[in-house]
């Protein structure tokens, strides 16, 4: 070794110990320890494309060089090995400083291409407590593009995997919740493992101030204040303070098994008389909740809206009224049909929404143009009586439903679902739980007065235009679109199917809407296709759990 820092090789690891810790094992990728003979004018590139390119001799160099620098703890070399050395320095100092990291063995795996994956055993120390955190990571091996070197391409994954731009590894005391449902049950992300980031999100809202002796965790802190911490490990367990939901645990047990069928799908359950939300479960689950946050085009379970929208505007009368279905329908310029192309004669606006008829909808509108309401009649009419639109303050994190003024093809397209319209799994449970109810509820995740701010709320649904939208959803339910799933569902029930369609996908969405008794619930399912499948065997399953 010519670095000058005292080695001991043992069993093909050598341990580098520098300032008195012994901060590393790190297993040798072979060669010399300073890269002599590595690379050089001869060495081959690991993609012929250009010079730029990297050889494997400086990906094997690069790379040893860089784990054996972080981990004896040289954050100075460590960063001059990677295209941002300020970054690199400042979050390896971190690593040490706020995580409290004693000690680390970083073992190398085979590369790939330019990429080396590593696992890291860190021991981690707080005030007497002490354990280990292991984890795997990679970095990848770039050519410098002002020195020409090869250099580690800095990124925060790098330190940890789950570390992002701004965020930091932290070890320290902190206070703990017990989250229980509606019925005192206590939630845990191991037994519901959707509940991962909502749990996560309470805790950084909820556990301050509250009563409690606090524990010593190691956690990832992110940039954003308001974004939840990660807790990655739990030194001493503190005292805890519960902390009620409005969750159910057996709803929220239905829907963890039903989206696990599928490899993206999400679900929510609202029950229409309150807004409680009973569950929340998304496949894959833990990561990023796209039940609440996600903003999708909701295909044809937007027509609730549009529906209402219609009786409004005295465009359409009770579900027994005469309308047209043709087989396509022109709207400025743009031809839109309906699937397969069917139509109905002499139907009548409950058979046009059963069968999800879109050149009924769009037919029937064309007399908003002359009343001068026609591009902003179904965003006024999703806020007015749905709360769509408005910010909703649930209790932690969501994105509200996005129903923008358009203009030509993109009106006709929105009251379809598609065009710039967004709602998440959240949205269209809500859309069915306010049919249900007859009024809108902004849903909620925690008791009401916990949640600071002002809830979002709307004017109940005009008597006429509830029954008729209980109607209509009734039929779609026991003889339309939707009664397949619905088949094995009891009680006072109604739903709305959609597909939506997505750029680069080959597969529609798919969609579902639906309420029975007091529960309501809304799922998509990525590349599902028809609402009528997936996403209603989804919203099935969860409604009975109620």
């Amino acid at each position: 070794m010519r670095s000058g820092v005292k080695t001991a090789f043992v069993g093909g690891v050598f341990v580098l110990v520098a300032g008195g810790v012994g901060f590393a094992g790190y297993e040798m990728l072979g060669g010399d320890s300073d890269g002599a003979g590595l690379g050089g004018a001869d060495a081959a590139p690991l993609n012929s494309s250009g010079p730029g390119e990297v050889t494997a001799k400086e990906v094997e160099r690069t790379s040893r060089d860089f784990l054996a620098a972080w981990a004896r703890g040289d954050v100075d070399a460590a960063g001059t090995l990677t295209d941002d050395p300020a970054a690199a320095e400042e979050a390896l100092r971190g690593f040490r400083e706020t995580g409290h990291v004693e000690n680390a063995v970083v073992t190398p795996g085979a590369a790939s291409g330019a990429t080396v994956p590593y696992t890291v055993t860190a021991t981690i120390s707080f005030k007497g407590h002490e354990k280990e955190l292991a984890y795997t990571s990679e970095l990848t091996v770039v050519r410098g593009q002002s020195s020409g070197r090869a250099l580690v391409d800095w990124r925060p994954t790098v330190l940890h995997p789950k570390l992002n731009e701004g965020a930091t590894l932290r070890t320290g005391e902190a206070k703990t919740i017990q989250a229980v449902d509606r019925e005192g049950r206590e939630l845990t992300a191991e037994k519901y493992p959707s509940l991962a980031p909502v749990l996560d999100t309470l805790r950084t809202r909820y556990a301050d101030g509250a009563a409690g002796e606090p524990g010593v965790e190691t956690w990832i802190e992110p940039a954003d204040a308001d974004a939840p911490k990660r807790t990655l490990l739990t030194l001493a367990k503190g005292k805890t303070r519960k902390l009620q939901t409005t969750l159910d645990a057996d709803v929220q047990a239905a829907a963890e098994q039903a989206v696990k069928k599928y490899d993206r799908a999400s679900v929510v359950a609202v029950r229409p008389s309150t807004g409680e939300i009973s569950a929340v479960a998304n496949s894959p689950a833990g990561g990023f909740n796209v039940a609440l946050e996600g903003a999708q085009a909701p295909g044809s379970t937007m027509k609730v809206v549009t529906a209402a929208m219609m009786l409004e505007h005295g465009l359409v009368g009770g579900p027994t009224s005469p309308v047209e279905c043709p087989k396509e329908v022109t709207w400025s310029g743009r031809t839109f049909h309906n699937n397969k192309h069917f139509s109905i004669a002499n139907g009548t606006f409950r058979d046009s929404f059963r069968r999800s008829c879109n050149t009924f909808f769009m037919k029937a509108l064309g007399p908003l143009n002359a009343k001068g309401v026609e591009d902003i009649a179904l965003s006024q009419t999703a806020r007015k009586y749905f709360g769509l639109g408005g910010v909703w303050s649930i209790g932690i994190g969501s994105t509200d439903a996005r129903i923008p003024v358009s203009r030509g093809p993109e009106t006709a397209a929105s009251y379809i679902g598609q065009g710039k319209v967004t709602m998440n799994a959240l949205s269209i449970a809500s859309l069915s739980a306010t049919v249900k109810n007859g009024a809108f509820r902004q849903p909620v995740i925690v008791p009401r007065e916990m949640i600071k701010g002002e809830l979002t709320t709307a004017q109940p649904l005009p008597g006429n235009m509830a029954a008729t939208l209980r109607s209509v959803m009734g039929a779609a339910a026991t003889d339309g679109t939707a009664a397949k799933a619905m088949s094995a569902v009891s009680g006072d029930k109604g739903a709305k199917t959609g597909s939506a369609e997505v750029d680069g996908q080959s597969d529609s969405n798919s969609w579902f809407t639906g309420y029975a008794d007091d529960l309501a619930a809304g799922s998509v399912v990525q590349s599902g296709g028809y609402g009528s499948g997936p996403a209603g065997k989804v919203v099935a399953a969860v409604l009975n759990a109620r």
